[in-house]
């Protein structure tokens, strides 16, 4: 099998359309993790991703052995620009299916390239059945995203350039699976060329569909897949792929949500490039398995595969970076309902980095308090906060893997509270460094009690807090004088009717 594909390999048509990708050497990746790194940059293709090499591949041997009326094709997104780019050279009409959950972004990359989009199924596998349907009622070709020789053997070519590109012989190298055509291409390419090179997968933890055929010995379906690296949330391998990744794959690894946010920190901090999901995920599989294994001194190689990646996805992944990356420890703290125990908390805490605070009031006599805490050892550093807390007599949880909390729990601390009196809603702004949270806090909080704190940290200049404060009338005048002397910019915000309406009795 390895020779057949091979063959199609060196008779591929890719760089009709597509062009050879550079391998760059990741500085920052190879320091922090102590090998000799490097990334594969298909980000680099015109349509941001390597699915133009399969697509061009195919179509092209189809014009010329069949000459095709048209082309139908299933895809999340960038097979999908893969195919109306190749149609639109070849000039043949080009249909593209699409999955509800397809990102905005590779919806308008078709439109643009004058692909005919349709939009149906809430998966990837409804989409296919559909734009199968649709290419037998119109006598056109559908182009499969993985299951074919000829699109396995364009995805092959990664591989190709990479043996020729590596001056070094290369000791592993990292792919993405969703249907499996890069892994299955570029995996019997390798152990034609290369056969001590390791080549290993990787997928989703939530849309493991390799890992399952892999275990079951044939192509099985998922139940279901997650959304979040549309590129590889594929229910079911190919037949074709999991046949050559059988024989030819190493290994498959899964990461999580939180590692591939990561791995697209790592991307941007390499290449300034903002990595899709399914486009970092062989970097969260490669950082995953060097820390596993505890390897030195190794050629690696990973493919940044694409990089289409909607806008208002960053929100979400900014926020799970830190924690993929071991450098965000989310804790719930226990301290006494009492004036001052906030301040000593966060003395306790000492000046590490505060990336979020969220503490409401409680008639009880201990309240809870959610925390953020950068971190630059990973868990381990988390276990020495966590013992100094308790070493000081707090009750601490590490919420730091729990979904829950990071989902909806950072979003929901506060509420109002029964019977609390004097209460005064103010909005704080202060310089953002080192300290700063702690400093601010040993300013306003000494007199008056704290019965409400709301801390981010956003990456700005300036640290932005939301403060409730228990302030009775007849010491307002001397509280509004001490705030002013602080020096900070501050609002009363007790009139807002966001907090008449959610946080006020």
């Amino acid at each position: 099998m390895s020779a057949g594909i091979n063959q199609h390999i060196d008779n591929a048509r890719v760089y009709e359309l597509a062009q050879r990708t550079p391998l760059e050497h990741a500085r920052i990746l190879s320091a922090q993790l102590h090998n000799d790194i490097y990334l594969k940059r298909e980000d680099l293709q015109s349509i941001f991703s390597f699915k133009i090499r399969g697509a061009y591949n195919k179509i092209a041997h189809l014009v010329a052995t069949e000459n095709p009326a048209g082309v139908v094709c299933a895809s999340a997104g960038n097979h999908a620009q893969g195919v109306s780019l190749a149609a639109k050279k070849l000039d043949i009409h080009a249909i593209i299916v699409m999955p509800i959950t397809t990102p905005a972004i590779k919806i308008e990359a078709v439109r643009a390239l004058d692909g005919e989009v349709i939009i149906h199924g809430d998966t990837f596998d409804d989409a296919s059945d559909f734009a199968k349907e649709l290419a037998q009622q119109k006598h056109y070709a559908f182009i499969h995203p993985f299951d074919d020789p000829l699109v396995i053997a364009g995805q092959g070519t990664v591989a190709r350039e990479i043996l020729a590109q590596s001056a070094t012989p290369v000791d592993i190298i990292f792919v993405p699976v969703g249907g499996g055509g890069l892994a299955a291409g570029m995996a019997a390419c390798i152990k034609h060329h290369s056969p001590t090179t390791r080549v290993i997968g990787v997928e989703p933890e939530d849309a493991a569909s390799m890992s399952l055929a892999l275990q079951t010995g044939a192509p099985a379906t998922l139940d279901r897949v997650g959304a979040f690296a549309d590129g590889v949330a594929v229910k079911r391998v190919g037949d074709h792929t999991f046949a050559l990744c059988q024989q030819y794959l190493d290994d498959v690894i899964c990461v999580s949500t939180d590692e591939m946010c990561a791995a697209i920190k790592d991307v941007f901090l390499e290449t300034r490039v903002i990595a899709e999901p399914a486009g970092a995920i062989s970097i969260a599989g490669l950082r995953k398995y060097v820390e596993e294994h505890k390897l030195t001194d190794q050629h690696l190689v990973a493919i940044n595969s694409g990089a289409n990646m909607n806008f208002d996805r960053l929100l979400h992944v900014t926020e799970r970076a830190n924690i993929g990356a071991h450098e965000e420890a989310l804790l719930a703290v226990e301290i006494p309902e009492q004036t001052g125990s906030f301040l000593a908390f966060c003395k306790a805490i000492g000046r590490r980095p505060v990336t979020e605070f969220n503490y409401r009031y409680d008639h009880t006599k201990n309240a809870h308090i959610f925390v953020g805490i950068k971190i630059s050892h990973g868990t381990r550093e988390t276990l020495e906060i966590i013992e100094t807390l308790r070493a000081a007599s707090y009750k601490v949880v590490d919420l730091t893997h729990n979904t829950v909390a990071k989902l909806h729990l950072r979003h929901l601390a506060g509420g109002s509270v029964a019977g609390l009196e004097n209460e005064r809603l103010y909005r704080f702004q202060f310089p953002e460094r080192p300290g700063a949270l702690l400093d601010f806090l040993a300013a306003v909080g000494i007199t008056w009690n704290i019965s409400l704190f709301h801390y981010r940290n956003h990456g700005s200049d300036f640290g932005r807090v939301l403060c409730g404060i228990q302030v009775p009338d007849a010491e307002f005048t001397e509280f509004q004088s001490h705030i002013d002397e602080l020096g900070y910019a501050w609002w009363d915000e007790s009139d807002n009717p966001v907090y008449r309406l959610f946080l006020e009795h």
